[in-house]
């Protein structure tokens, strides 16, 4: 079963379990979506591997589940690039329409309806060079191989 049958089965509460935003949002977004799509290919084109609603479902769920690219790409059976630009192009489109970004980080403050606002900080590793790398590079570039 795909996901265009998957997703007509679905009840309107099942939406916010499943992608974190309600039927009608899930919706708009797939109408900007399709909309930007039919837009450029206009003149037609390869086919893509995956469909506008795929690309909207992975989006979705990346952001709510955190998973790993290989594994989204493993069940949909593309490659893991093909599942990173899928995402980022859907992200895209929906920043570009305007009706879904986020505020400003001074709009947020000027707002006194908000009482909490949460950041991802999530700890990333810092490249660090390594101990033996003084004695290759001296800081000037002196044609040393």
């Amino acid at each position: 079963m795909n996901n265009a049958e998957r997703i007509a089965n679905l009840k309107p509460e099942q939406y916010q379990e499943l992608f974190v935003v309600k039927k009608e949002t899930f919706d708009k977004m797939l109408e900007i979506l399709e909309a930007d799509y039919q837009k450029k290919h206009q003149r037609g084109g390869r086919p893509p591997k995956l469909s506008v609603l795929d690309k909207l479902i992975i989006m979705l769920q990346y952001y709510k589940e955190y998973r790993v690219m290989e594994c989204v790409a493993f069940d949909y059976g593309v490659r893991k690039s093909t599942i990173c630009d899928a995402i980022h192009w859907a992200e895209e489109t929906l920043v570009k329409s305007g009706q879904f970004r986020l505020p400003s980080k001074r709009e947020l403050w000027r707002n006194p309806e908000l009482e909490v606002v949460l950041l991802d900080a999530t700890e990333c590793e810092i490249e660090r060079p390594e101990k033996k790398q003084r004695q290759y590079y001296s800081g000037k570039k002196n044609g040393i191989r």
